[in-house]
């Protein structure tokens, strides 16, 4: 049985990934229901945090029926990150995840997620600091060094289980890498073999398919894994995935008339808890994505992409079912 401190999650379980402008509590409430046992707020800046920004102070939103559930907090500087996890803890998450493995340029250049593999030092310092700031779990997401000649996550894991984190969660790239080339579990399976470790670890990358979940599981031994950029367009990854780990048979592949229902679903759920239009701009990246492959779909496509008018929008789901129906 899986936990994270008191948080119990059952046997392999599967985390969504955060996932700036994607996992926010539309997406959320579909992989949830598609069966996501663990999830997180998109990260959150330390700095935008204690400076009460707007955008950060929203990300704060958790839902109870996404329990149980975590807030992600990135930055470079110890008294920020400290300061942010304590506004975070108000919020009443079940737990503090600490993002150092992000690895976009605006935000590694500076020294925050994946540009801490650069300064190890300070990121053990800072884990340390926001352990000891906080009351709640505090979890840790990294990649497996800064390039290939500095993969020293199996050090790095140690550094950061003697700070007193509950979980630590390895992406299978190096921070260069960004998402090109092919995930190296073999370091995973490294961290989580290595007789040092007793917190769960928790694998990250290329997770595409029940057939690689069953085999990060049966392979490499994690205790859980984290699925992101697969479950865009196709939340219903977690469902297949599910599925095939309890029974060791594959689910029948869903229908066109059951994608557009889950569409229609997160694009209600979108508009219900984004301001003005954002519910629409920010439905556009899932739409493409939930009717990827169909023949002859640039024009409706298109359509998804620019229509602002809700009632347009909703009559051009009906559209693609009837079109659709039986791919």
């Amino acid at each position: 049985m899986f936990s994270i401190g008191n948080i119990q999650l059952g046997d392999k379980p599967l985390f969504l990934a955060p996932m700036e402008d994607i996992t926010d509590p539309s997406f959320r409430y579909i992989c949830k229901r598609l069966g996501a046992n663990f999830m997180y707020t998109e990260f959150i800046s330390s700095d935008g945090l204690i400076r009460n920004g707007r955008k950060s102070l929203q990300k704060l939103a958790i839902y109870d029926y996404e329990r149980p559930m975590g807030i992600q907090l990135y930055g470079h500087i110890i008294e920020s990150m400290t300061e942010a996890a304590k506004m975070a803890g108000q919020a009443d998450p079940d737990l503090i995840d600490i993002n150092f493995g992000c690895p976009v340029r605006k935000i590694a250049t500076r020294g925050a997620g994946a540009g801490m593999l650069q300064n190890i030092p300070l990121m053990i310092e800072i884990t340390a600091a926001v352990v000891k700031a906080t009351t709640l779990p505090v979890t840790v997401k990294t990649r497996l060094g800064w390039d290939n000649d500095s993969k020293n996550i199996v050090e790095i894991a140690e550094r950061l289980q003697d700070t007193g984190i509950k979980a630590l969660t390895i992406h299978g790239r190096t921070r260069v890498q960004l998402y090109k080339g092919k995930a190296d579990w073999t370091l995973i399976g490294e961290v989580k073999n290595n007789p040092r470790m007793h917190i769960p670890i928790i694998g990250n990358g290329d997770i595409t398919d029940a057939n690689s979940a069953k085999n990060a599981f049966d392979r490499y031994g994690v205790d859980g894994i984290m699925i992101g950029r697969a479950a865009v367009g196709r939340p219903w990854i977690f469902k297949e995935i599910r599925h095939y780990l309890d029974t060791g048979e594959y689910m029948p592949p869903l229908t066109l008339p059951e994608k557009v229902k889950l569409a229609r679903e997160h694009f209600i759920r979108s508009l219900e808890t984004k301001e003005g239009p954002r519910g629409i701009y920010e439905m556009r990246r899932h739409f493409s994505s939930y009717f990827k492959g169909l023949p002859n779909f640039k024009e409706i496509r298109l359509k998804l992409l620019t229509l602002l008018d809700v009632d347009e929008i909703h009559g051009l789901l009906d559209l693609i079912e009837d079109r659709y129906g039986e791919y």
